[in-house]
């Protein structure tokens, strides 16, 4: 039986009535079409997943786009998102600064040609590479991005890109850049370049580039360090954190955000540690929790200690490895955070790419806000540079900039334009409802008037001396040990 055609048709009288309706018959007629369309295809793919329930349906990557105007509209962070030295890709090509475009001119052909020299192939069948899969790398941008470039346009720019990406972050690696006479702090700003969003070539062109040359195995394992040289942690952690390629990232800002991301090797080990972040809480637990913590009464980190709650770094530099583990005593535990000068631009960056509108996680089912859920629960610890210094005491923050009160302002500056959300709400609970305790805070007085440091220690404990002194002597004086006299004298006659 075929499928009856709907007809719509719409009065005269309706259609003078613009307070009930303000479409065209034609119009009404486009949109109920668009939306049989839309429901047709939701219920193929229903029919779909319920065939292919047993495979896992891999969820399609977030495109290259433009940072969200919501966060582009914060003028004082706007140099964040622009290229300093090199410009990668369609959005910011050919830009007009001097810097950038010498770098344009000169030391992006020369890494390019060093790439495809050493790639023991033809300039020809490297570049044939790209262009042979042009269709399915524009479908790794946004429409708008690419519309005013030629196929052939688009290839020579993504292949003159990626070769010297590949070629800068080998020469990086293996301490190279030197050929090249690239000046240190060129190498500095070309390192926050390759991390910024709207400064980023999709991964397929990198790993098409790196198949197509005999040091393919040197290239990607350069690409590894590289990116665990820029996690922003202390070297002693970063240097294991471990870096994959499977499945295919979507640019070099996403292997960062995972290699930032990744599980701790203490969740490997108990993936339900009590007390632990966990983004696949469900719906039911997440607003139990978010009722607890929409009490929070707690401000910064001073507020904490004067709870009794100790902080103490992790064990990871994970920045999902936040604990809280709450008894007679309470402590919290942070992954370790180098704050230096390209630390404001990759958490921005990072965070404008959770914010794009088709950011998924497939395995969380949800949007994922890993980096924004980080940067929001350390501003909410943060007022001021006693904050800082709190944390830097505890070996949570190393603060690489001129002060302390840089660091507040910039986590305070970063926080006040994110979109306010709940970060970490299990963990808040817990801290709150630790918080809200009245002994804990007895303890927490005792502790900070009598054991802060050894000379109250000795104190207190001479006192103690002193009074258990008073009272012996006391006893004593009430009840003396009889002498010789007092037997004599207590004879009866």
């Amino acid at each position: 039986m075929g499928q009856e055609e709907v007809v719509i048709s719409i009065s005269d009288q309706d259609l003078e009535r613009k307070d009930l309706i303000s479409f065209s018959s034609r119009e009404v007629t486009s949109v109920y079409e668009k939306l049989a369309n839309m429901v047709d295809e939701r219920k193929k793919k229903k029919q779909f997943q319920t065939l292919t329930s047993v495979r896992k349906i891999e969820t399609p990557k977030p495109k290259i786009q433009r940072v969200p105007d919501f966060l582009r509209g914060q003028k004082r962070f706007e140099k964040y998102y622009e290229p300093r030295w090199i410009s990668i890709g369609p959005i910011h090509h050919c830009k007009a600064s001097k810097l950038i475009q010498l770098a344009e001119d000169q030391y992006k052909l020369d890494l390019a040609a060093n790439f495809i020299s050493n790639s023991g192939r033809e300039m020809e069948f490297v570049y044939s590479k790209i262009k042979e899969n042009i269709n399915e790398i524009k479908n790794c941008f946004q429409e708008d991005l690419i519309e005013g470039f030629a196929d052939e346009t688009l290839s020579w720019m993504l292949f003159l890109d990626g070769c010297s990406i590949l070629e800068f972050i080998y020469s990086f690696v293996f301490d190279k850049l030197k050929n090249f006479k690239i000046k240190k702090e060129q190498v500095i700003f070309a390192q926050q370049d390759l991390f910024l969003l709207e400064n980023q070539i999709p991964f397929r062109v990198l790993k098409l580039l790196m198949d197509s040359s005999k040091e393919k195995e040197a290239l990607k394992s350069s690409i590894k360090e590289f990116i665990r040289v820029n996690v922003m942690a202390p070297y002693k952690l970063k240097r294991n954190v471990e870096i994959k390629m499977e499945p295919e990232p979507t640019h070099l800002l996403d292997l960062l955000r995972s290699a930032l991301l990744q599980q701790s090797p203490i969740d490997q080990e108990d993936p339900k540690a009590d007390g632990r972040a966990n983004p696949k809480q469900s719906r039911q637990q997440a607003t139990e929790k978010q009722n607890r913590y929409d009490r929070q009464s707690f401000r910064n980190v001073e507020d904490l200690r004067a709870a009794g709650i100790k902080l103490k770094p992790s064990r990871s530099c994970s920045l999902r490895d936040i604990t809280f583990t709450s008894h007679l005593t309470a402590c919290l535990k942070l992954p370790p955070l180098v704050v230096d000068d390209s630390m404001a631009p990759k958490l921005l960056n990072l965070v404008a790419y959770e914010m794009c509108p088709d950011n998924f996680s497939a395995e969380l089912k949800s949007e994922d806000h890993g980096v924004t859920s980080y940067v929001t629960f350390l501003d909410s610890l943060i007022d001021n540079e006693e904050d800082v210094k709190r944390l830097r005491a505890s070996h949570i923050l190393r603060n690489c900039l001129s002060s302390d009160v840089e660091v507040a302002h910039l986590f305070n500056e970063i926080g006040s334009c994110l979109v306010a959300m709940p970060a970490y709400p299990d963990i808040m609970s817990k801290i709150q409802k630790h918080y809200e305790r009245k002994d804990a805070k007895w303890l927490a007085q005792i502790s900070r008037d009598h054991f802060r440091d050894p000379w109250t220690i000795l104190a207190l404990v001479g006192a103690l001396l002193a009074l258990a002194l008073t009272g012996i002597g006391t006893w004593f004086t009430v009840y003396p040990i009889p002498g010789p006299c007092d037997r004599f004298c207590l004879r009866k006659p």
